[in-house]
């Protein structure tokens, strides 16, 4: 869950997963607080050449040396030459059978060409309330709207009848966002892994439900954390429409507002359903009724999406 202004920030680190003060977290990526859509992700750099030229003894006699020192010169700079082309022409072809490990991984959105959104929801912990919008859920499944969930490991064990209810409904998905949610940068690969692993072993084994849908805590990510979910065999998601719903500072129609600015065809919409956003059923009944009818939109889980690519039936 990408973090809000006014909102109660969890604990960076756990007991669980103490910091070494060697470990330093690589390329960090964070998308940035629930009023600001910073793109999270950045094109990984791939090294163009490197230069190691071959050193070449040229013995000089005392005939004829100058030709001979300049021969050697020459001989020298040819083979420093071709060793270079050859080294630049091998890494630019592994630059280009091998795509940027964090733009290919991670996912943001949709086909363009594709008439629906995903509705998303974030199911993280919570110090104060029940945790759970009862509301909102009431109303998508009252207007079978589909909508894919995001549930922590942490919110799971306070929740296991709501858990059991979500899974039940045809029309929802479910996806995991960690453990206790934590920075995942701030922790080792081994770490990360552990952290990710938690909610995903509980779904199949509590629940026997597949979870192969990823969101990192806080939106936050780096490489090692790309590298993880994609050994788990996860799809890693995040978004390109933030709601703002937890900012406890803004309304309804400036959610609304924001949304009328964003939404798009393909568009991934990130929200909460722990009861941290305030307006947030009256937000989902506004996109319902209004802004995704206006614009010919259909709601559908982030697996639907990702698989769409023209017409949707109505």
């Amino acid at each position: 869950m990408p973090q809000a202004r006014g909102s109660d920030r969890p604990s960076r680190v756990s007991d669980k997963y103490p910091v070494a003060s060697h470990q330093v977290a690589k390329k960090y990526h964070e998308p940035g607080s629930m009023d600001m859509n910073r793109d999270a992700e950045h094109t990984t750099n791939f090294p163009i050449g490197h230069k190691h030229g071959s050193t070449v003894v040229v013995r000089i006699s005392s005939i004829n040396s100058t030709s001979q020192m300049r021969s050697g010169i020459l001989l020298c700079m040819r083979l420093r030459c071709s060793s270079w082309i050859l080294r630049l022409t091998l890494a630019v072809l592994l630059a280009m059978a091998l795509p940027p490990l964090t733009q290919a991984q991670v996912i943001k959105s949709g086909s363009p060409s594709c008439p629906g959104v995903a509705l998303t929801f974030d199911l993280c912990p919570v110090r104060k309330g029940t945790g759970y919008d009862q509301a909102l859920i009431d109303y998508l499944i009252e207007q079978k709207i589909p909508a894919t969930f995001f549930m922590s490991g942490k919110w799971m064990a306070r929740h296991e009848q709501q858990v059991q209810a979500l899974l039940q409904v045809p029309f929802f998905e479910v996806g995991t966002h960690g453990e206790v949610h934590t920075h995942l940068p701030l922790h080792s690969s081994e770490e990360q892994k552990q952290e990710i692993l938690g909610p995903v072993r509980l779904l199949k084994t509590k629940y026997s439900y597949k979870a192969i849908l990823f969101r990192p805590p806080y939106g936050e990510f780096n490489d090692e954390t790309v590298n993880v979910v994609r050994t788990l065999g996860l799809q890693f998601i995040l978004w390109n429409v933030v709601s703002g719903d937890p900012d406890l500072t803004i309304t309804a129609s400036q959610i609304e507002d924001r949304l009328k600015r964003s939404v798009r065809k393909g568009s991934v919409i990130v929200m909460h359903a722990n009861g941290k956003g305030k307006h947030t059923r009256e937000v989902v009944q506004d996109l319902h009724e209004q802004l995704l009818l206006e614009r010919n939109l259909t709601p559908m889980t982030i697996s639907d999406l990702l698989t769409c690519k023209g017409k949707v039936a109505p």
